[in-house]
């Protein structure tokens, strides 16, 4: 993963509702969740969720499939893990990560 991409997702998750409905969707899996229920599990409107699930998906966090006339969203885990590992990259100087040298 690149730094721009990076910085990209890192902004898609710096709000609060936005992490709030990844969060939602990483727990669900790769089957993902129907808009309709993201907002009903974190109480948010759905033009407002809308926003949020747009950003996310521009950010390559979610991807969006249509299902006869509902739309699931599930989380991108090769982004995630991407993520992840970009971020913990030079964990301990380079060092493996132990019991002893917990990362």
């Amino acid at each position: 993963m690149q730094s721009p991409d990076v910085v990209t997702a890192l902004a898609a998750l710096a709000h609060e509702s936005r992490l709030a409905a990844f969060r939602l969707l990483v727990q669900a899996g790769p089957e993902g969740l129907a808009a309709s229920r993201i907002a009903e599990s974190l109480d948010i409107a759905n033009s407002s969720l809308s926003f949020h699930l747009k950003e996310l998906t521009h950010a390559g966090l979610v991807t969006a499939r249509q299902e006869g006339r509902f739309v699931i969203y599930a989380a991108r885990f090769d982004t995630m893990n991407a993520l992840l590992g970009f971020l913990t990259e030079n964990c301990c100087g380079g060092a493996p990560c132990t019991p002893a040298n917990p990362c």
